[in-house]
């Protein structure tokens, strides 16, 4: 089979699972009793409850992503520019909450400063109740949710400071010191792949509606979901949801017009290029260790530490798995079934955008973006729409329905890694063996595949990961009876043991913790023989 084909097979794939339940859900949204209406739309508008939700959801994804560029800028830079002490465990410490459910990081939040959490037993219960009344709102949920997508922008700088020329770095050190080059020449060249970061942790939050859910801070995502899963209002659901996806749209749009041509002018260093390191010096560099330390321990340790105190007898877990056990696996096979497809699917999906195959590499690319942005409750209510029917009930009354959400939302993760991946392959290995007569199917598999071989791997486990943290898909379609360890543990927050949630989170967070070692495994750099 031609490369031409395969890769318009994948476009066609991209295309029927994950534009077609938007465009789908769209158009029933503006169809009332076989008529064309805009009667949700109209109800929308005219309700000031919705435009109070949207000011709320808008207010607490700005906040929140300003306090993630604030801190993840500079903790990026003493992550991955200096000779900070433990920089590879702080690195990984930070990203723990982002590979978890945020609602997971609100539960350890509440067992600590809830009113009958850790701190009520240490401070008395008026300490708890001031803190408690501080959780449950806007300054909860910014809390949460910066811990959960400070990891984005801090990673995100890292890589990209491995882009900049060690030259120019070392010609802007003879007229000034690091902190001169840093404003002057390092910030400035990776400032839109920076900028890139902070406009998907807006996203990101705009969408979330687990953590508001909980912390009872109303924002159009919670809406969207309320109307679907407790009154089966399509319609309105819909409508509530539509808001969302055209601010996804348009972040994209800008993101597109400003920063995308220059984030792929973003690429690693060549290899055994030495990459000056700012020396701290011994005041300064157990000065920025302690500091970073801290703030791991507050935002990072303690609330997950406090997880563990609240579950600390062996009964509990026994109990918990018994009663999600059976959750826990199904999480682990369809989070291992989605990332196999994820992995095939962006493989072939980053080659298209990185060799420019098709004229179509640039609507592929921001669609695969733009599905990766936008919230999980509005690709839920589009697979509805798209699969709830007699015809394609083998589909749809299935755990496939699952996987295909996970396929619609995180394509975009694989295919930048594989993008990535490849842009570190020459060309010329490609080219050689083209000359040579090989046809493009072999020359995949046998010199492209393997020579991506630690992209491909880490595409995988990034992907099971976020499979496996899913909520916001896998709650809006999963059939009666298969519901995922994540939405187990969502169901019961509501009336279940605080010791049980508690325990159940941990095991969560072991079970995501153990691959993401893994993958640190994978990005380590090879030693030098």
């Amino acid at each position: 089979m031609g490369r031409r084909i395969v890769l318009w097979i994948v476009v066609a794939v991209l295309a029927a699972v994950g534009l077609a339940p938007i465009l789908i859900m769209l158009a029933k949204s503006v169809i009332v009793d076989g008529w064309l209406s805009l009667e949700f739309y109209s109800r929308l508008a005219s309700s000031p409850r919705q435009w109070t939700l949207l000011g709320n959801s808008l207010i607490l994804a700005a906040l929140t992503t300003l306090l993630t560029a604030v801190v993840g800028l500079p903790l990026g830079v003493l992550l991955g520019k200096t000779d900070l002490p433990f920089r590879r465990g702080f690195a990984t410490l930070f990203s723990i909450p982002l590979v978890l459910p945020a609602y997971v990081t609100a539960v350890s939040w509440f067992d600590l400063l809830g009113r009958d959490g850790l701190l009520a037993r240490i401070a008395g219960a008026a300490a708890a109740r001031e803190t408690s009344n501080w959780l449950f709102g806007l300054p909860g949920c910014v809390l949460v949710l910066f811990s959960t997508f400070l990891p984005i922008v801090m990673l995100l700088t890292m890589v990209y400071l491995t882009t900049v020329s060690p030259r120019l770095e070392e010609a802007a050190r003879l007229v000034g010191g690091w902190p001169r080059t840093l404003r002057g020449v390092t910030i400035p060249l990776i400032l839109p792949g920076v900028l890139l970061a902070v406009l998907l942790v807006f996203l990101l939050t705009l969408g979330e509606f687990g953590v508001p859910s909980f912390l009872r801070y109303d924002v159009f995502p919670v809406e969207s979901f309320i109307q679907f899963s407790a009154f089966y209002n399509f319609g309105a659901a819909t409508a509530a949801a539509i808001p969302l996806a055209l601010i996804t749209l348009g972040v994209l749009v800008v993101e597109r017009i400003f920063l995308r041509e220059k984030t792929y002018q973003l690429r690693p260093a060549p290899q055994g290029v030495g990459r000056p390191s700012i020396e701290l010096g011994p005041a300064g560099r157990w000065g920025f260790f302690a500091a970073v330390a801290v703030l791991c321990l507050v935002i990072v340790v303690a609330p997950l530490l406090v997880l563990v105190i609240q579950s600390t007898s062996p009964s509990v877990y026994l109990d918990a798995l018994a009663r999600a056990g059976d959750s826990l696996l199904r999480s682990v096979a369809f989070a291992a079934l989605g990332a196999t497809l994820l992995t095939v699917l962006g493989v072939l999906t980053g080659y298209l955008i990185h060799t420019r195959a098709l004229s179509c590499w640039r609507v592929v690319d921001s669609l695969t973006i733009f599905l990766f942005a936008l919230p999980s409750t509005v690709i839920g209510i589009g697979l509805v729409s798209l699969w709830n029917r007699p015809a394609t009930n083998f589909i749809y009354a299935t755990p496939l329905i699952i996987v295909l959400g996970y396929v619609a939302q995180y394509t975009g993760l694989t295919s930048r890694i594989m993008v990535s991946t490849l842009g570190q392959i020459p060309p010329s290995m490609e080219e050689a063996a083209q000359m040579a007569g090989g046809r493009w199917f072999r020359r995949f598999s046998l010199i492209i595949a393997p020579l991506a071989g630690r992209g491909v791997a880490a595409a995988w486990l990034v992907a099971y990961i976020f499979c496996l943290r899913d909520v916001g898909i896998t709650m809006m379609v999963y059939p009666p009876g298969m519901e995922t360890f994540p939405v187990r543990i969502f169901t019961l927050m509501a009336n279940g043991r605080p010791s049980l949630i508690a325990a159940m989170c941990v095991i969560l967070v072991a079970a995501t913790v153990i691959p993401l070692t893994l993958l640190r495994f994978v990005f380590r750099p090879a030693r030098p023989v």
